[in-house]
């Protein structure tokens, strides 16, 4: 189908189904959608003028578009259930379905693209690449997998005149990134993970592989050095002096880190560099942004004044408060290489106040996967609130449970607890820095939380 006019989305409140209604809806489409459950994401698409039903019934698809077969199409997401009864109807009834991914290929083919891809890291480092493209004089759109704070959004448009620019997410998940068609890449990671759709890891590595080789010129791959011997490419890291482009740290806080860009290719090094949030493993994430904007013909300048104005990202280390009594960090970590990020970079920035952790596990495969390394990472904290799994599209595996986790868990201060019980447990604990950490439903209980330290 060549030109739509009606758009229904299956999973609209998805983070990156919804960047996509939203370039359809700014582009005076008509724009509707199912999703299982309200969230604030979903509200914000109401309010931009978007139709959306909660309820998995063909009622709730507008009649306009069962009426106009021929000019509709419906956009889906890989985690819808194959019994969606939406899901069915468009495909019994001839509907053009495509997935999520195929439609964000097809929109950006004609773009210099510049994509993002890795395990984990991935969304940060796309945001800190529209933030720097948005201190700069290049047009650009961006499709984002989290909110980025300077954004304001998970998309963002700008008309050009010239060719266009567009940042990508690239989502290894059912290898979705193959869909793309990158000019400039970056892969932040390759761990292992979605092994209930790869099987094992070599096919996950090699799917990296295929999304590395889309990119026409490998001196415009740039591979975070954990990952150099899979992928061919320019590497960098944020502590190894072996990468061909590293960083050296001046000083860093709990707001941010002053470095400079050192590299073993013989140019001049990058100085005065100032990354505006904190971490190591930001630190990489803003390294490979740098990287390959600058290779993409942004200024020197331009990166510099990005990084110094990044602002971060909803649920990606986000601040939800720093006062004298608590301090409150909240992030989207759901691997065990996220949450060593997390913990170990908190730790380094609070090293003598206890850290209280509270974290929903997302997905029983990932779980079953992982049990062993959850585990060693959860006991890196000082006190353990652990939150039943989050199933989100899978159905329970026998002996895959947060319990089953808890028992491998070498902590003292340690315990399984519903969601609605966390603030009476914490009620009677004396807290120095609590994370929430997961990447299901936790974001729940940010509020709350924030309200009861508050009052």
């Amino acid at each position: 189908m060549d030109n739509p006019k009606y758009i229904f989305f299956l999973g609209i409140g998805g983070i990156g189904m919804s960047a996509l209604a939203r370039y359809f809806n700014n582009a005076n489409f008509i724009v509707a959608g199912y999703d299982k459950t309200p969230s604030p994401l979903t509200h914000t698409l109401a309010d931009e003028g978007i139709e959306i039903s909660f309820f998995d019934d063909v009622v709730g698809i507008p009649k306009i578009i069962i009426e106009n077969k021929g000019e509709s199409l419906v956009v889906y997401t890989p985690a819808i259930p194959s019994d969606n009864k939406i899901f069915n109807f468009f495909s019994e009834q001839g509907f053009v379905l495509k997935k999520r991914a195929e439609v964000l290929g097809m929109i950006t083919a004609q773009t210099v693209n510049l994509s993002v891809a890795g395990t984990h890291g991935k969304t940060t480092t796309s945001c800190i690449v529209a933030t720097i493209l948005q201190h700069s004089t290049l047009h650009f759109s961006a499709f984002l997998g989290g909110i980025s704070t300077n954004l304001a959004s998970n998309y963002y448009y700008q008309s050009a005149s010239s060719a266009h620019i567009s940042v990508t997410e690239a989502d290894e998940f059912d290898r979705s990134f193959l869909q793309l068609k990158p000019k400039f890449a970056v892969i932040t990671s390759t761990d292992a993970d979605h092994l209930d759709i790869y099987g094992k890891r070599e096919e996950l590595e090699q799917s990296y592989q295929e999304f590395a080789s889309l990119v026409p010129d490998k001196k415009d791959v740039f591979v975070a050095y954990a990952s150099k011997d899979l992928i061919n490419g320019v590497t960098y890291s944020a502590s190894n002096t072996n990468a061909d482009y590293y960083a050296i740290v001046k000083s860093r806080s709990g707001k941010g880190t002053h470095f400079s860009i050192h590299n073993n290719l013989g140019e001049t090094p990058i100085e005065d560099v100032y990354l505006n949030i904190p971490g190591l493993h930001n630190l990489e994430n803003a390294l490979g942004a740098a990287l390959m904007t600058r290779q993409a013909g942004v200024a020197i300048e331009s990166i510099v004044a990005g990084l110094a104005n990044f602002k971060g990202i909803k649920r990606r280390f986000e601040y939800i408060l720093r006062t004298d009594k608590v301090i409150y960090i909240d992030d989207y970590a759901h691997h065990p290489s996220e949450l060593r990020a997390i913990i170990s970079s908190v730790r380094e920035l609070y090293p003598n106040k206890k850290i209280t952790a509270v974290f929903q596990p997302h997905l029983y495969s990932r779980t079953q996967d992982f049990m062993a390394e959850f585990a060693y990472e959860l006991s890196q904290v000082d006190e353990l609130l652990l939150l039943p799994i989050y199933p989100a599209r899978e159905l329970p595996i026998e002996g895959v449970t947060s319990e089953a986790v808890m028992e491998l868990i070498r902590l003292s201060n340690a315990q399984c607890v519903a969601k609605e019980d966390v603030i009476t447990v914490l009620k009677n604990r004396h807290v120095d820095v609590l994370l929430t950490l997961g990447a299901g439903d936790i974001d729940r209980l940010i509020l709350p939380l924030k309200e009861f330290y508050v009052s």
